[in-house]
């Protein structure tokens, strides 16, 4: 069993920056590739970024490139995604997630799932 926890979110101003953290434990954690959902009001979930377990290769939507920076600690087992010049657009709960494999973020498979914590981007 993997515990996921999320922290860092908050309100912040259109243009500005926020840095979110997943502290994970249980077995073997270090060996799961991590990652973050968000998923907006009315809106479904949708696939924000990706590192798999060495921290070497990272995945995001093309769309978000140079925005958004995923990074894992696996010496603290936590995952991190920086976010600069946020848009009202990005105002979501994002959740972390854990997978076997970094394929896992875009077809499907996630092995376990965070509470998700609130970042509300004001214009």
């Amino acid at each position: 069993q993997v515990l996921l926890v999320e922290t860092g979110g908050g309100l912040v101003q259109a243009g500005g920056s926020l840095r979110l953290s997943c502290a994970a434990s249980g077995h073997t954690v270090s060996t799961y590739a991590m990652g973050w959902f968000r998923q907006a009001p009315g809106k479904e979930r949708e696939f924000v970024a990706a590192v798999d377990w060495s921290g070497g290769s990272t995945y995001y939507p093309d769309r978000r490139k140079g925005r958004f920076t995923i990074s894992r600690d696996n010496a603290k087992n936590t995952v991190f995604l920086q976010m600069d010049s946020l848009l009202p657009d990005d105002t979501a709960v994002y959740y972390c997630a854990a997978a076997r494999y970094t394929t896992n973020f875009l077809e499907g498979g996630i092995d376990y799932w965070g509470k998700g914590t609130l970042v509300t981007v004001s214009s």
